[in-house]
């Protein structure tokens, strides 16, 4: 504690020896940061405040429908790149201030002020944005500010809405593009299908299952065809088995009725067939041999003779009935040969056509896969166009960002600055200590001993006494007013701070 004492009483010597120059430097340190601080320009400080309103009804509404943009990251984007380079020249050009600028450095300098003055606070949770700027009047202050705000507001529109129309043109583009190659793929199929008509797969069936199903009718066929034949055998014999015995009648004309008039219907039947089909149609071809086999069995009739004791046994009922029953058995029968013979043909093109028919089916398969991808996209880009219009149009809807304006910028009346109070009395602190630095450096500059131990401690040798100093009286009177004056112009120091204390907040606006 005693060394500091010491070191602290040194110090004020030091100062002491010196303090006419300390008073010098304040003084003179004062009154230029005081010149300074009066001559400084005052400045104005416009404001706004906007509050942002992204809670719109229209996005749970349109959430299911198209993309809802995010409002919240917009905003925010438009908060960053607000005081961007762009946005500040384009606001010098609105407030007229790219007049003043007499080439492109001194643009750049105004750009880069302009940009140092201008600040944009808020939280992304209240919504609510303030724009201030510090501008030497008051008038280009509300000018910038209200020129800022135009740029803030305008930036939520056009951003999303040029973007939407790109995202709209690209997909047209795209949709021509498609539009093309559907086109270009049903031409293809429909050539391919033209082509191999006779060998595609019909109604989701592959050529294997074709193959299959032809085969068992080709079974089907010959099983109905192999019982129709054992029914008319059966029918034969009983015929054969129930006629009379020669020798007991006269022989007469075996003559049928039913079988003419079943050679009639058959006829008809022919005729009015071939008014709809060609002569290859199974249906004719079994009718044709039908009528060929009864008319050839009327000849043989119509040659042979029946013995009969009774001229009436050849109109028995039960002949008749079973004559009948045995052309009907011989139609059938002829019917399912031809049945048979074509689904035998049937079958024979299809073993003919094996081959081929895989490697068919399989590029008929990747022709509509092909044609598929191709409708498939071009009806989702169709899609996505009518969204990316719709969320275009969402985009610039003014209800779903809204802008209200808290407080709009005007011209403030009293300027916000410079604190000339402040940089008073911090002018003021910073002269006395620099006096005091000042006469500190001129003791370190030109050392003395001021004290005995000072030079005991640093010579070592042994100091055996002092002398003191004896003043005469007009030394003495000398020092007197010295120190008088010492005081008046430390007073006055202290005056004229206390003056110019008064004369700001008197004057704020100086």
């Amino acid at each position: 504690m005693a060394e500091i004492t010491a070191l602290i009483l040194t110090f004020l010597k030091a100062i002491g020896k010196y303090r006419w120059h300390a008073v010098v430097i304040t003084w003179v340190v004062a009154l230029a940061g005081w010149a300074v601080v009066f001559k400084l320009p005052n400045q104005y400080e416009a404001s706004a405040r906007v509050y942002v309103d992204t809670q719109s009804i229209l996005k749970p509404l349109l959430s299911n429908m198209t993309t809802v943009p995010n409002l919240d990251q917009q905003v925010l984007f438009m908060r960053r790149t607000l005081i961007s380079r762009p946005n500040v020249e384009r606001v010098l050009r609105m407030v007229d201030l790219d007049v003043k600028a007499r080439d492109t450095k001194e643009q750049d300098k105004m750009v880069d002020d302009m940009i140092s003055r201008i600040k944009m606070a808020g939280t992304e949770r209240d919504d609510i944005y303030t724009i201030s700027y510090t501008a030497p009047n008051a008038k280009q202050g509300r000018d910038v500010v209200q020129a800022f705000l135009t740029i803030f507001v305008e930036g939520s529109f056009g951003g999303k809405k040029q973007d939407s129309e790109k995202a709209v043109q690209f997909i047209d583009d795209q949709i021509k593009s498609y539009e093309e190659k559907l086109a270009n793929a049903e031409n293809t199929l429909k050539e391919f299908k033209i082509k191999h008509v006779g060998m595609l797969p019909r109604e989701g069936a592959d050529f294997g299952s074709r193959m299959i199903t032809a085969n068992e009718a080709l079974s089907q066929a010959r099983l109905e065809l192999a019982e129709a034949e054992q029914a008319r055998n059966a029918i034969r014999r009983k015929i054969s088995g129930g006629s009379s015995t020669p020798g007991k009648g006269p022989d007469v004309p075996f003559t049928d009725p039913a079988l003419e008039e079943r050679i009639a219907t058959v006829t008809k039947t022919l005729d009015t067939l071939r008014t709809q089909f060609t002569e290859q149609h199974p249906d004719i071809v079994a009718n044709r041999r039908l009528l060929e086999q009864l008319q050839a069995r009327k000849a043989d009739e119509a040659k042979n003779r029946k013995p009969s004791a009774d001229p009436g046994a050849s109109y028995s009922p039960m002949l008749q009935q079973l004559t009948v029953s045995l052309s009907e058995a011989e139609a059938r029968v002829a019917s399912l040969q031809a049945r048979v013979a074509e689904y035998g043909a049937r079958v024979a093109q299809l073993r003919v056509q094996s081959a081929q028919a895989p490697e068919i089916e399989a590029q008929l398969a990747q022709l509509n896969r092909d044609y598929e991808v191709n409708r498939e996209n071009y009806q989702k880009l169709v899609e996505r166009r009518e969204s990316a219009k719709l969320s275009g149009d969402l985009s610039s809807a003014t209800d779903m960002l809204t802008f209200r304006v808290i407080e709009p910028p005007t011209a403030p009346p009293v300027p916000s600055g410079p604190n000339r109070l402040q940089l008073f009395s911090l002018v003021f602190v910073a002269a006395l200590a620099a006096g005091l630095a000042g006469a500190f450096l001129m003791s370190q500059l030109r050392p003395t001993f001021l004290s005995q131990s000072t030079l005991r401690e640093v010579t070592g040798i042994p100091i055996l006494g002092s002398i003191s100093m004896n003043w005469t009286a007009e030394q003495t009177v000398r020092r007197k007013r010295r120190l008088v004056a010492l005081a008046v112009s430390v007073l006055v120091l202290f005056g004229t701070y206390g003056a110019g204390v008064a004369a700001i907040l008197i004057r704020p606006n100086m």
